[in-house]
């Protein structure tokens, strides 16, 4: 486990947003910077933040194992739709639940936004991004010390509906990561998803030699459509992302 300190986000210039109203928004770890082409209320979408930490945290203190596990666990089925996001994610990806928490929030905020109107929307939750977008897309890649580091962008063509891009770091950051990966970046068909296999897939991740057991677990992952993993200098892709 690596110590917490706060990182600044330096990233969040990497994602192109032309055209569209950013805010920021925190509730406590909770880091949102949301892009959207209609007006953002942030007391709304504090509120939507507090909801589902809430909606988290009283889960937990039913079944601490959705905190603590390692590996995926049963929930109740009449748990709040943020908890099944995340246990259905991790369950495809054989993580535990937490794994996909970041990636589950920014998710249930922006199909909140979705609802309120907003056609277009980028929410990204520490480096965990929820999209709906309906032209091309570009993200910047993030991994730390790495000298691809702000070198490569993954470029996403135009599709209309909603996907996540999610990151993972053995190297950056304070999340829990059995790898030693800069970056590795995982696009999928929502959120929550992309979140808990960047997570699995970068656990794999040591060195270089690792990258053809770590894509082609991304690829078993049922959702995964694009993968880049990068190892110091050296990285590798596979799916729908181009890079740019």
């Amino acid at each position: 486990m690596k110590g917490y300190h706060y990182q600044k986000r330096q990233y969040r210039r990497w994602v192109s947003s032309d055209g569209l109203l950013s805010t920021r928004v925190c509730v406590r770890e909770s880091d949102l910077h949301i892009s959207a082409d209609c007006a953002i209320d942030r007391g709304y979408c504090i509120k939507r933040i507090q909801c589902y930490r809430r909606q988290i945290q009283a889960y937990i203190s039913r079944d601490s194992r959705f905190l603590t596990s390692l590996k995926p666990i049963v929930i109740e089925r009449n748990a709040p739709a943020v908890v099944r996001d995340m246990a259905a994610a991790a369950r495809k990806a054989n993580v535990g639940p937490m794994a996909a928490v970041a990636g589950a929030i920014a998710q249930s905020v922006g199909k909140d936004l979705l609802k309120k109107g907003c056609r277009n929307i980028i929410v990204e939750n520490g480096g965990d991004i929820f999209l709906k977008m309906d032209r091309p897309v570009s993200v910047g890649v993030f991994a730390g010390t790495s000298a691809l580091s702000g070198r490569l962008r993954i470029r996403l063509s135009r599709s209309g509906r909603s996907y996540g891009i999610c990151s993972s770091s053995g190297t950056v950051g304070h999340s829990l990561s059995f790898g030693s990966a800069d970056a590795v970046m995982i696009v999928a068909s929502n959120a929550a998803l992309a979140d808990a296999a960047a997570t699995a897939t970068a656990n794999r991740v040591r060195t270089a030699d690792d990258f053809s057991d770590a894509v082609g677990f991304a690829r078993s992952v049922r959702g995964v459509t694009g993968v880049l993993i990068i190892v110091k200098n050296d990285f590798v892709s596979w799916g729908t992302m181009v890079l740019e």
